[in-house]
């Protein structure tokens, strides 16, 4: 599936500094090193096409961005792999009370959301696939696990056929990513598309993975499966395989995606006898009047409404940045304000000149920290104060958020709204 036009990138000469993200898995900043040499691969879990783009997606692929953007500033070949979940209750239940065709109503949302990525100058993932039109490759993954002895039927009254489960007692990966105890896991299963009381399962968490066909639901022949669709999890470990290979490098997504998601298909992949991602990175929720953003609430802030309203997209960029991409945080007018303040003041010293080195060691140093874009930001804010008031000796200061470590002030790449625009994706010369 076609994706985005990425923006123009000029990297900066390759820092060879490691980028450290939080490791959700083990709790502990982890630096980055690919298991392939010089390669890094990066999976990070795409929309479900309906109520695209809200604020909390860009917030995840703003992260997602920043990390890519980080790698290819440490000297690494990058690969990016996305999904579409184009084949999903919520979906077709959408679609249905819109009476619209459910095939029209992802691909304009996937249209719709590419328009929001590019206004946003996120880079374009290397694969962008679709769950429907990865259907073979998600069959043979779930005909794989069932020729493995982890597949299992449960009698479904209500169709024809069968639907199968992943047996997890087999393997014992429940747990791996999250770290959930059976209590925690059970606070969350079920509203997160988990069935944990249903009869016929072997452990309450066995998640499905071919769901046998019901009238009016589209479906797939799939051989001794029957016909049907896909569960949820099995389909981000076939287009991970199939694009990135197993294992890879870094999972991505947002927080409520740990558990069931990022945990469950960890565990498909040990069950296919493969590990899944080494580092899991986890966005926080963003929230808006009060309440966690979210489509049930309809309390949705959605990036093209905010570019229709005259924001720019750098002032979006700057929004996200102000918050650690694993914070929680709240959407409000002051937050815009503030982020057009910043860019204002950005680009005004950006129009004055001067290579400042050490800003361009804080920055980077910044980013490769976890991402750390409030201290980037600090960073800016002490450049751009002190170029426009023409003091030429800069060092940002503690107070203004550097990150400052050894040999910061060394010579190298001054360019600040280079190194903006390579680190960060904001043009200051607009």
């Amino acid at each position: 599936m076609h994706s985005w036009t990425s923006p123009a990138i000029s990297p900066l000469p390759a820092s060879g500094l490691p980028l450290r993200l939080h490791d959700t898995r083990t709790g502990r900043l982890t630096p980055i090193t690919p298991l392939i040499p010089g390669r890094a691969r990066l999976y990070v879990c795409g929309i479900t096409p309906y109520d695209a783009t809200h604020l909390g997606h860009a917030a995840t692929y703003h992260a997602a961005d920043l990390m890519h953007r980080a790698l290819l500033d440490t000297g690494l070949e990058v690969e990016v792999a996305q999904n579409i979940t184009d084949v999903d209750d919520p979906l077709f239940e959408r679609a249905h009370r819109d009476q619209v065709d459910w095939r029209e109503l992802a691909a304009s949302q996937v249209e719709l959301f590419a328009r929001d990525m590019e206004a946003l100058r996120v880079i374009a993932p290397h694969t962008y696939a679709s769950v429907s039109e990865s259907m073979d490759g998600i069959i043979d993954v779930v005909q794989r696990l069932n020729a493995r002895g982890r597949a299992y039927q449960v009698e479904t009254p209500d169709a024809e056929g069968d639907d199968w489960y992943l047996d997890l007692g087999q393997d014992g990966a429940l747990g791996d990513v999250s770290g959930y105890s059976e209590q925690q896991m059970m606070a969350v299963f079920a509203e997160r598309g988990g069935d944990p009381g249903r009869p016929g399962k072997r452990n309450p968490f066995d998640p499905l993975l071919w769901s046998t066909a019901r009238p009016g639901e589209p479906a797939w022949d799939a051989g001794v499966l029957g016909r049907g669709r896909p569960g949820w999890h099995v389909e981000c470990v076939f287009i991970a395989e199939s694009s990135l290979g197993l294992p890879f490098d870094i999972q991505t997504g947002g927080s409520d995606l740990i558990f069931p998601h990022h945990d469950l298909s960890a565990a498909h992949a040990v069950a296919l006898g493969r590990g899944f991602a080494t580092v899991y990175p986890h966005t926080g929720m963003v929230a808006h009047e009060g309440e966690k953003m979210s489509k049930s609430l309809g309390n949705l802030v959605f990036i093209h409404k905010l570019l229709d309203q005259g924001i720019a997209p750098a002032v979006i960029r700057l929004v996200l940045m102000a918050h650690h991409y694993r914070a929680d945080w709240e959407w409000s007018q002051s937050e815009v304000d503030r982020a057009v303040e910043r860019l204002r003041d950005y680009r005004e010293a950006a129009a004055l000149g001067g290579a400042h080195p050490r800003v361009v060691a804080a920055l980077r140093q910044a980013l490769r920290s976890d991402l750390d874009t409030p201290a980037a930001l600090g960073v800016l804010d002490a450049w751009a104060r002190t170029v426009r008031t023409a003091d030429a000796d800069l060092e940002p200061s503690a107070e203004d958020g550097a990150a400052a470590e050894s040999g910061a002030g060394a010579e190298g790449p001054g360019d600040v709204p280079a190194a903006v625009d390579a680190l960060f994706g904001i043009d200051l010369t607009a």
